[in-house]
């Protein structure tokens, strides 16, 4: 096996033609807890995978899922991640289209996928395919929805720097056109708004110390 990434909670291989996602135990939790912890974490990623597949979402097919190992099994999905793909021509405001179109599904269904990067999308087969769905959740809420939104749009800020502005009007056209809501935008807007206000008091505060 292969390992393709490491992360504070989980390890990838690749494995021939699939993925193993596997929860490696944890020394510092007691024994008892870590199990809990890495079954119902595990059980809950599956599902809401499951749950995204069954509401025409691409997404990685489940081959297998060992809660008591912390495995999850998916198909390889060959292709590059959206973040080396993306850039300012025509196609890439496509892929944007269809990402926004894809999130508008998610959030209709009550799942937020909790960590959306272009780092986290596979462009497969011509499809954007989304993955990684550890931080993920179930909610109605407006505010976890704009978050979810939010957290895109600081991504693409930071990766796509030069193209984002446009990136986002296609995907928020996308997310439109495939009946996300009016009222989740302008929330991510106030996060947004909220956002920029702590850091220009943050940069007073330390002109004032110089002073």
């Amino acid at each position: 096996m292969k390992e393709l990434a490491r992360g504070a909670e989980a390890v990838i291989y690749l494995d021939a033609d699939s993925v193993r996602k596997e929860r490696p135990k944890k020394n510092y939790r007691h024994p008892v807890m870590d199990e809990k912890i890495r079954k119902l974490r595990t059980r809950h990623e599956a599902r809401i995978i499951g749950r995204a597949a069954k509401a025409g979402i691409p997404v990685p097919k489940i081959f297998g899922c060992d809660e008591c190992e912390g495995l999850i099994v998916m198909e390889h999905l060959k292709g590059k991640k959206l973040r080396d793909v993306l850039a300012g021509d025509k196609r890439s405001l496509e892929l944007a289209e269809e990402v926004g179109e894809s999130v508008a599904r998610l959030h209709k269904e009550g799942i937020i996928h909790g960590d959306l990067t272009t780092s986290n999308m596979i462009l497969h087969r011509g499809k954007v395919f989304f993955i990684d769905f550890g931080l993920g959740f179930h909610s109605d809420r407006v505010e976890d929805k704009a978050v979810d939104l939010h957290l895109l749009k600081r991504a693409l800020e930071s990766r796509h720097w030069r193209f984002w502005e446009e990136l986002f009007e296609a995907i928020l056209n996308g997310y439109f056109a495939a009946g996300g809501q009016k009222q989740v935008v302008k929330q991510m807007e106030t996060i947004g708004a909220r956002g920029r206000y702590r850091h220009d008091k943050r940069s007073k505060k330390k002109e004032r110390q110089k002073d």
